[in-house]
């Protein structure tokens, strides 16, 4: 296991800064995921870390180690990449020792490490396979075998389980939530998909342009974001965003469907309001705390169901989560009641003004 540490990590190529300062502490034993949007830098701040591009400033340190300047074969780290990456004319175990047997490692201690990471794997009986004898999980599992086998200091993931299908990403998250626990070391992780980050990670780190915009627990990015990228970036359907229009009296303010009452007056003013699809409920038109509009268009999934209302004079549509199977008509007159104390309120400039939860909608 290892500790890593970032300091002003910045990378160029050419007159394209891709990261533009990133300090960041991984501690020892600690698997933490990188999210953020396509082009954020994710993918090359990983290949950094293990050595694959050279870092244009900024200093990388493992167990207090410099190692900017360090090989990747001597940095103790070990990737596990998109594509597989087998060797065809090679069995499961060739493929698996490959690299120790290349680094001059005894054969006894080769099939010892094998067998021990394809127990760990649940993969020994594929040890005389072939990989076009095995699924995409098998191939996957034999790919983070061959890094397994290696003892790393720190196991790098670049969106290992995207190739795989729906059914076989949930098989080997929890493989890897398994071997996470079994093997204790320090994990990087590299994903687009939010449920592998908020169900793997210990912590998650938000990039956005090339730089940090938050990091914290899964929890702590999902119910106290410190703006709003982080906030409509995490979760899934995405928070639903109302800009607020005149201050009408004091702490209340315009939305669409009707007007909100904030629980503090700010002297910074408020320009947004953000509310996730689970802390919103459907009620009746004109009833207490609730805005006006129509439902639109309803997804049913059978344990939830997504009701979009477009409110009353306005473009805005917001998503609610109704647990369940629920019938809703269509285009029929409705109200929308949010839970006050789970909304968040920001600036004009995007930044979280969390002292200012509201306290009550209107309709109009």
């Amino acid at each position: 296991m290892a500790k890593l540490e970032l300091s002003g990590i910045r990378k160029s190529f050419g007159a394209v800064d891709v990261l533009k300062g990133i300090d960041l502490t991984v501690e020892d034993g600690e698997f933490v995921a990188f999210v953020g949007p396509s082009g954020c830098g994710k993918s090359t701040l990983l290949r950094l870390i293990c050595g694959l591009d050279e870092i244009t400033a900024g200093q990388m340190a493992i167990d207090g180690e410099i190692v900017n300047d360090v090989p990747p074969a001597k940095r103790g780290i070990a990737m596990v990449f998109q594509s597989y990456a087998l060797y065809p004319h090679m069995t499961v175990a060739g493929n698996m020792g490959y690299a120790l047997r290349l680094a001059g490692v005894p054969k006894e201690e080769i099939h010892s490490r094998v067998a021990a990471a394809a127990k760990v794997l649940r993969i020994e009986t594929y040890l005389d396979r072939k990989p076009r004898q095995l699924s995409g999980g098998q191939r996957q599992r034999v790919a983070i075998g061959r890094a397994i086998v290696r003892e790393p200091r720190i196991f790098l993931f670049d969106e290992p389980l995207s190739n795989l299908d729906a059914a076989l990403r949930v098989e080997m998250r929890i493989e890897i939530a398994r071997m996470k626990e079994e093997l204790g070391t320090t994990m990087v992780y590299v994903t687009h998909d939010q449920i592998e980050a908020m169900t793997l990670a210990d912590k998650i780190v938000v990039l956005n342009g090339g730089t940090v915009e938050q990091v914290g627990s899964p929890l702590d990015l999902y119910n106290k974001p410190v703006n709003r990228f982080v906030a409509g970036f995490i979760g899934s359907p995405r928070m639903n965003f109302l800009t607020l229009g005149a201050r009408k009296a004091d702490n209340v303010h315009a939305v669409s469907g009707g007007e909100i009452r904030l629980a503090a007056k700010l002297s910074e003013a408020p320009a947004e309001i953000g509310i996730r699809p689970e802390h919103i409920s459907l009620t009746a038109r004109g009833a207490p705390d609730s805005l006006a509009g129509k439902v639109t268009m309803t997804e049913h999934l059978g344990s939830d169901t997504y009701a979009y209302v477009a409110l009353d004079g306005s473009q805005d549509v917001l998503v609610v989560r109704l647990s369940g199977e629920k019938a809703i008509k269509r285009n029929e007159p409705i109200g929308v009641h949010a839970d006050p104390g789970m909304a968040h309120v920001f600036s004009a400039a995007g930044l979280s003004l969390a002292s200012a939860r509201p306290v009550s909608l209107e309709a109009a």
